[in-house]
């Protein structure tokens, strides 16, 4: 164990932030502020991912390229889309015997139990706006407009997204469940009549 003298240096010390931690930092900061602002609007939200969306499919039809780009794209969305549709505890990966972990209620008697998502409403938008953001700056780079013929990758897509939609909804279908609050039986709790119970 060493023992320090006075005049040794105290270099153990931390340092202080560099400037460019600093304003990193703050540009978090204030990134955080604004996605915390609009949290509460899903539809608007929604429309602006759409319209950023329609923004670079727009450019990529102007440009005639970056097919490979849009493609790329395409596959990322249809991921989150699918993480968003499928429960966080996979009902398919829980004992049939296993009583211990939460599941879907399968019978009309059983406990109301709410559908949690694998990937949240917030972070869906987030993902995908922020993917979308990402493809319009690989736009600005002719290295990758790389020559495809698209209407391969078009159909290789509307397969793969057939598929897989397919695959889901045979999921949806077996352990019965609906991802979407739309439509379902909303249930009242009783009502206060304003009158104490004396215990």
């Amino acid at each position: 164990m060493a023992i320090l003298d006075g005049n040794e240096d105290m270099s153990s010390a931390p340092s202080p932030p560099s400037a460019i931690v600093k304003v990193l930092k703050r540009l978090g900061e204030i990134q955080q502020h604004y996605l915390d602002r609009v949290t509460p609007y899903t539809t608007g939200r929604w429309i602006f991912c759409v319209l950023l969306f329609a923004v670079y499919l727009l450019r990529v039809y102007l440009l005639q390229g970056w097919y490979i780009v849009t493609y790329a794209l395409g596959i990322y969305l249809l991921n989150l889309f699918i993480s968003f549709l499928t429960p966080k505890i996979d009902p398919a990966s829980l004992d049939d015997g296993d009583e211990d972990g939460p599941s879907l209620p399968t019978k009309a008697n059983e406990e109301f139990r709410p559908f949690l998502r694998r990937l949240p409403e917030f972070k869906f938008w987030y993902s995908a706006s922020k993917a979308v953001v990402i493809a319009m700056v690989c736009t600005c780079f002719d290295a990758l407009n790389i020559p495809v013929f698209w209407p391969i990758l078009v159909m290789y897509f509307l397969f793969l997204f057939a598929l897989t939609m397919k695959r889901q909804i045979k999921h949806m279908i077996k352990y019965r469940y609906l991802p979407f609050s739309h439509g379902k039986t909303k249930y009242k709790g009783k009502e206060d009549t304003g009158k104490v119970v004396s215990s």
